[in-house]
């Protein structure tokens, strides 16, 4: 697995919120459900997306924006437009004031508006949770991006389009795979931009040499990997595998491999039935006496504290 695929993991086991607005303007939708993570696509019309911090930016249709919470946001058909309804946490919809709310309908099977024809259609997805692997990419984005429709090919938002207003069986599991595909190809695009800075370790993933480093890392966290045995694996000495990652990632490989293990640990200590030795044999420690020791010296609280906060 690595940090792109652990992005969605956590998602996907819980479920993200997907949605089809309809809308005539004036209108506009204060965003403040403090999601880590929201896709919105616009499928015809156009609107503006603007961060409590940063610069508004206006879609065309084909466009799709990632915007990186918890931060609110405002999405519009104008950026005078005073809000008219507000998402809070939970995706409880409500007036400016807290009270119900009202010139917002439901118009069938996930679509919401004030039309039912309107001129603008977006679709929304969000995540809810995130985690510890997914941090590792999260911190990497900005707060809000935009991927413009004409700038590549893709099948994905007209087909999301379609599926999104279906109710067969098996549907949530279709829509969530859909946003999935979105999600990573948009990031995909993003990352490949000029003038984009993915992370180190995004980038390395190409490197012929600490590409196949890093996989064999991701996939197999818990064999008791060294330098000497990475190297052998990749065809090259020992002294070029520690440079090269070193140089291309940001950090030595066992230094690199410790914070992945110990990021997959904290995630996997969410689980109601996890044990801190259970965990520990999953990521590579021989205890769970060796698991906490490591994971206090790196984050400062032992599994078991870290387990008690994140259940609150």
């Amino acid at each position: 697995m690595d940090a792109v695929v652990g992005l969605l993991d956590g998602p996907r086991a819980q479920g993200a919120f997907l949605l089809r607005s309809v809308l005539t303007p004036p209108w506009s939708i204060a965003i403040r459900d403090e999601a880590p993570l929201t896709l919105v696509a616009l499928v015809r019309g156009d609107a503006w997306v603007a961060p409590e911090e940063g610069t508004a930016v206006r879609l065309t249709p084909g466009d799709t924006a990632i915007v990186r919470g918890p931060a609110p946001y405002l999405i519009a058909d104008d950026l005078s437009t005073a809000p008219q309804a507000v998402i809070r946490p939970g995706q409880r919809c409500t007036g400016p004031d807290g009270r119900e709310l009202s010139g917002m309908s439901e118009w069938g099977v996930r679509t919401w508006g004030n039309s039912v024809d309107g001129p603008t259609m977006l679709l929304t997805g969000t995540y809810p949770m995130w985690g510890e692997v997914s941090q590792r990419l999260l911190t990497a984005l900005p707060p809000l991006l935009v991927v413009p429709g004409d700038s590549w090919d893709s099948p994905l938002i007209p087909l999301l389009a379609d599926e999104i207003v279906k109710d067969d069986p098996g549907q949530e599991a279709v829509l969530d795979r859909l946003l999935d595909l979105l999600l990573i190809a948009v990031l995909r695009e993003w990352f490949a931009r000029p003038g984009a800075e993915p992370p180190g370790w995004y980038q390395a993933h190409s490197d012929s040499v600490v590409g196949p480093a890093l996989r064999m890392l991701h996939h197999d966290p818990a064999r008791p990997w060294t330098v000497a045995a990475l190297a052998a694996e990749t065809g090259v000495s020992r002294a070029a595998l520690a440079r090269r990652f070193t140089a291309l990632v940001g950090e030595p490989p066992m230094s690199y491999l410790t914070g992945w293990r110990l990021s997959l640990a904290a995630d996997l200590l969410r689980e109601p039935d996890a044990t801190v030795g259970a965990v520990a044999r999953q990521v590579g420690y021989g205890s769970s006496f060796a698991l906490s020791t490591a994971f206090k010296r790196r984050r400062g609280v032992s599994p078991r504290a870290h387990r008690s906060a994140a259940g609150r």
